[in-house]
């Protein structure tokens, strides 16, 4: 049997009918929890997280989503048909064992529809955070949407518009449509969240409404490759499609995660979800509901991963950093005088302990802050003080290649570190240092400078 392909899968849900609420009613903010005993054999499990929930419980919504398809643009082969249109649709083929299905369950004279203008439906979770109805949610469970509907703990359905929404974060805010005041629940410190805290999530699993679940924190720092500025909170409290958005709380009662994906072969819970931190979600929340959209501050270089054989060719200690292949004209990384071959080893007081750590690093920076940045140059650190710009529509923080180890630069090249075998291969004696190019692109602006195969960069 061939493996099915693992992936990471985003947890809303798709194409689902009617959800069905779980009534809750609105309990006191204090929660009360038996402690947990702890020693070096064992350890004891919370007895109930129910308090906790009654408390919580009446701030989480289930969001349903409508939008047309009848407006978007159809597959070759395939196009809209009204109702008793029968002709066949060019390139669509029928399935005998769906017509035999048909004729099972709705009797003769059923045949399978051809392909017609339709909404599509999309269902996620999301909470209350302030009373006046703003709802924290994904972007992805929101970003084709025509209509949106919040549907509160008690089972009632209001209407709700977005207020903003991030898709590099996955991170959208709506705004219920009424003047009533809703209970609501707070964020907390998610920087103070250890691996194996306990932690409960709250959400709308396959439409079935408000569904609490319970687990630990498995990892910190997980990066998914969703985004720039992935820093995933990993835990094994089940979730699953439709917990798009729904939050993560700590014992406390407090906000520290929203739940965004899973870690999954099928598409089901296999005990490894995402959810975005708290410190993170709050920082794009303040600006959606502020301006309604992210302004970020922008350095304005291109960036690779320090590679092992990289970073002996640098003179560095160890593979870290990030390597810069290109500076933006006119940047903040210009202007301070940061070139391609600078390696960042640190952003603001921060390590740069590796490549995808910048853009984070660069986000979160003040517009208009003169920033410390050190860069390893020439064997040797020094510190360059960019002034932090905003980025623009098309303008990117810090971009980097996705290649693996040895990956092209942006300049043309394929690069490697001076070893016994690349010596041997090129005739480069023991003597000589520098960095070989292995490759160059045609058409690059590497080629149009010259540079060809076993050349050794040496400055």
């Amino acid at each position: 049997m061939k493996n099915k392909p693992k992936r990471i899968v985003l947890v809303a849900l798709l194409f689902l009918g009617p959800i069905l609420v779980v009534d809750t009613s609105i309990a006191s903010s204090g929660v009360s929890l038996n402690s947990m005993a702890t020693d070096s054999h064992s350890v004891v499990r919370p007895d109930s997280f129910a308090d906790l929930v009654d408390a919580v419980g009446p701030a989480v919504v289930s969001i349903t989503t409508r939008n047309s398809s009848a407006s978007k643009k159809f597959p070759d082969g395939i196009r809209p048909s009204m109702p008793g249109d029968r002709r066949p649709v060019p390139g669509f083929q029928r399935n005998p064992e769906f017509e035999q299905f048909l004729h099972r369950f709705f009797g003769p004279g059923h045949t399978a529809p051809t392909p017609g203008p339709r909404q599509g439906r999309a269902q996620g979770s999301g909470f209350i955070i302030d009373p006046s109805g703003l709802v924290v949610t994904n972007h992805h469970v929101v970003a084709r949407a025509d209509e949106i509907e919040v549907v509160l703990a008690d089972g009632r359905t209001l209407p709700a518009r977005i207020q903003g929404h991030d898709p590099k974060t996955d991170i959208a805010l709506l705004q219920i449509d009424s003047d009533e005041k809703f209970p609501f629940v707070r964020f907390g410190d998610s920087t103070k969240a250890r691996v194996g805290d306990w932690v409960i999530a709250i959400g709308n699993p396959f439409g079935l409404g408000g569904t609490a679940t319970t687990g630990i924190i498995s990892a910190r720092g997980r990066d998914i490759n969703a985004g720039p500025y992935d820093d995933y909170i990993q835990i094994d409290a089940p979730i699953n499609r439709g917990n798009s958005g729904g939050p993560l709380f700590d014992t406390s009662g407090l906000v520290i995660g929203v739940s965004t994906a899973i870690y999954s072969p099928s598409g089901g819970n296999v005990g490894i979800g995402f959810a975005v931190p708290a410190e993170q979600a709050e920082k794009i929340i303040a600006q959606l509901r502020d301006r309604g959209v992210v302004l970020r501050a922008w350095l304005g270089v291109h960036i690779q991963r320090v590679t092992p054989d990289l970073a002996e060719s640098f003179g560095l200690d160890k593979s870290r950093g990030a390597l810069v292949s290109k500076v933006e004209p006119d940047s903040p990384a210009e202007n301070a005088g940061i070139v391609p071959g600078d390696i960042i080893l640190g952003f603001d007081g921060n390590t740069v302990d590796r490549m995808k750590r910048l853009p984070r690093l660069v986000a979160s920076a003040t517009i208009g802050d003169k920033v410390g940045i050190s860069i390893w140059r020439d064997g040797r650190e020094i510190t360059l003080y960019p002034v932090m710009q905003p980025t623009g529509n098309t303008s990117q923080i810090a971009a980097y290649s996705t290649q693996r180890d040895h990956g092209p630069l942006n300049l043309g090249l394929l690069l490697s570190a001076l070893d016994h075998d690349t010596r041997q291969r090129y005739g480069i004696g023991g003597d000589a240092a520098g960095i070989l190019v292995e490759q160059v692109k045609p058409g690059s602006p590497a080629a149009d400078k010259g540079l060809k195969r076993g050349d050794l960069i040496v400055q």
